[in-house]
């Protein structure tokens, strides 16, 4: 058995040297030939790559060669531009020469005649001096004298026809002067049309019934005193069908009171505590809308960047009057005049229109001090920033302090022409509004007076003290006291009823 596995053994080693043998000369013909065919294909190769070299050495030479050629032809080009240069610059050089030759003799004959033009000129002058010899001996003068005596001649003769044209001229720009002046007022007037003044004392208040009389009188009357302390107004109930009479001087009190009522009737519930809140409701609303008045007009004249106080003062004039002319009225106007006589002038309009609507500003302020209306309201305009001829043109309308600007005398003159117009003021309203003023601020000159309202066009004096400032017996006092200083102080149509009004209250909330 062990025979039999070693000569299989050694018969697989044989068999398998034997295999290796036969593979191993295989292998080694097929790589001689592979060689062999590599050798060949190489020689191929380098033969190609040789004659591939050859023609392109042969290419670049005859690129070369066709460049110098080129370069050739270029340098004979250049050469012979150089030589034809060459020659142009000598046949100008030839030329200058032969120019300059020319003007050298031009130049000596222009020196030849230069010289016998100045022995001319010599001769000339001898001529001219012995013929100004013989003048001056025949006319006895020299010729200094005798220019000096032709020029005072000329200027005396000059002197008198100038004055003589100056006067014409003066004469003329007067005349000239006053009609041109009076066809600008008369244009300006024509293109401004305004209402007349139509200003009063009292406003009418429509109701639906005169059912409603009754709620607001309220029971023995106590709706409408409530009505009359809280807003300083006088309220007529009479037997006019469906209309109440609100009576004061002061139109802001009466829009009050007319806003006041009209609210109570709409709501339906009318007693005094509902009186006095909607009162204190109204004033607020009322000065809303006097800001937006303000605001309205400075936009409809074309006037920005006011002061808010200063906007605030243009609505106050709607409640204003100036001798029974509404002050807001005038304002607008005399700014519409401003701008015109601007235009014609040909000034600033913009600065004339601004200045004729702020120049009653001084009417309106909340106090109201001595000074005169039109230094206040310059006052106030520069106190609000407005610029200094604005502000000369309000203090100086009046002729209460120096004109320093242009539009000052424009401002001046519109603000006449607006006050002077047929119709546009009353003197008497402004006295009777006056005089209830007075009235009023001579009853709040006395300690504890809280508020005073001059009622029935002035007939009565209503005065409201503090409880807790003036009794009984001191409130009586008062009365008689502010009677006898009317009747010391002030001039007055028939009598003054003096009303002292004391009353407690006491005010709780339930939360």
């Amino acid at each position: 058995m062990i025979s039999i596995i070693l000569a299989a053994i050694i018969g697989f080693v044989l068999g398998g040297v034997i295999v290796f043998a036969i593979w191993n000369t295989f292998l080694g013909k097929t790589y001689k030939r592979a060689l062999a065919d590599a050798e060949k294909e190489g020689e191929l190769v380098k033969e190609q790559k040789l004659v591939e070299a050859k023609e392109k050495i042969s290419r670049m030479q005859s690129d070369l060669d066709r460049q110098a050629n080129q370069r050739n032809q270029k340098m004979q080009q250049n050469e012979q531009r150089i030589k034809q240069q060459q020659q142009q610059l000598q046949q100008k050089q030839s030329e200058l020469d032969r120019r300059i030759n020319d003007n050298d003799n031009t130049r000596l004959n222009l020196q030849k005649q230069l010289d016998l033009v100045e022995q001319k000129k010599k001769e000339a002058d001898a001529r001219i001096a012995e013929g100004r010899k013989m003048l001056e001996q025949i006319a006895g003068l020299s010729a200094e004298e005798a220019k000096k005596n032709l020029i005072e001649g000329l200027k005396d003769e000059a002197k008198t026809e100038a004055a003589s044209y100056i006067n014409e001229i003066m004469d003329d720009a007067r005349m000239t002067a006053n009609k041109e002046a009076k066809s600008i007022v008369i244009k300006t007037i024509q293109r401004v049309a305004t209402e007349t003044a139509v200003e009063n004392s009292v406003t009418v208040f429509h109701i639906d019934s005169d059912e409603v009389k009754g709620r607001i009188i309220g029971r023995e009357g106590r709706n409408i005193r409530a009505l009359e302390a809280a807003t300083g107004v006088e309220v007529v109930v009479d037997d006019t069908p469906e209309a109440i009479v609100l009576s004061c001087f002061d139109p802001v009190r009466r829009e009050i009171a007319r806003l006041a009522l009209h609210q109570l009737v709409l709501d339906g519930r009318i007693h005094p505590a509902r009186i006095e809140e909607v009162v204190a409701k109204v004033k607020k609303q009322l000065e809303e809308e006097i800001i937006e008045t303000g605001k309205r007009t400075c936009i409809d004249m074309g006037v920005h960047g006011l002061h808010p106080e200063l906007i605030r003062m243009i609505g106050k004039m709607k409640y204003r009057s100036s001798y029974g002319q509404n002050l807001l009225q005038h304002a607008r106007e005399t700014a519409n005049l401003c701008a015109i006589m601007a235009t014609e002038l040909g000034l600033n309009v913009k600065k004339a229109r601004r200045a004729g609507l702020l120049h009653d500003i001084g009417k309106v302020p909340d106090d109201e001090p001595e000074l005169p209306h039109a230094l206040l309201g310059a006052k106030i305009a520069e106190e609000y920033k407005e610029k200094p001829d604005i502000v000369n043109a309000i203090a100086a309308h009046h002729e209460e302090c120096e004109m320093t600007s242009i539009i000052a005398p424009i401002v001046q003159i519109c603000d006449a022409i607006s006050g002077a117009r047929p119709g546009a003021r009353r003197e008497i309203v402004e006295a009777y509004i006056k005089r209830l003023n007075d009235l009023e601020n001579l009853a709040q000159s006395y300690p504890g007076v809280i508020k005073s309202y001059a009622i029935q066009a002035g007939r009565e004096l209503r005065v409201i003290v503090g409880a807790d400032k003036i009794s009984d017996a001191e409130a009586e006092k008062l009365s008689t006291d502010i009677a006898r200083k009317i009747q010391t102080e002030m001039t007055y149509p028939g009598q003054v009823k003096i009303t002292v009004i004391r009353e407690t209250r006491s005010v709780a909330y339930a939360k």
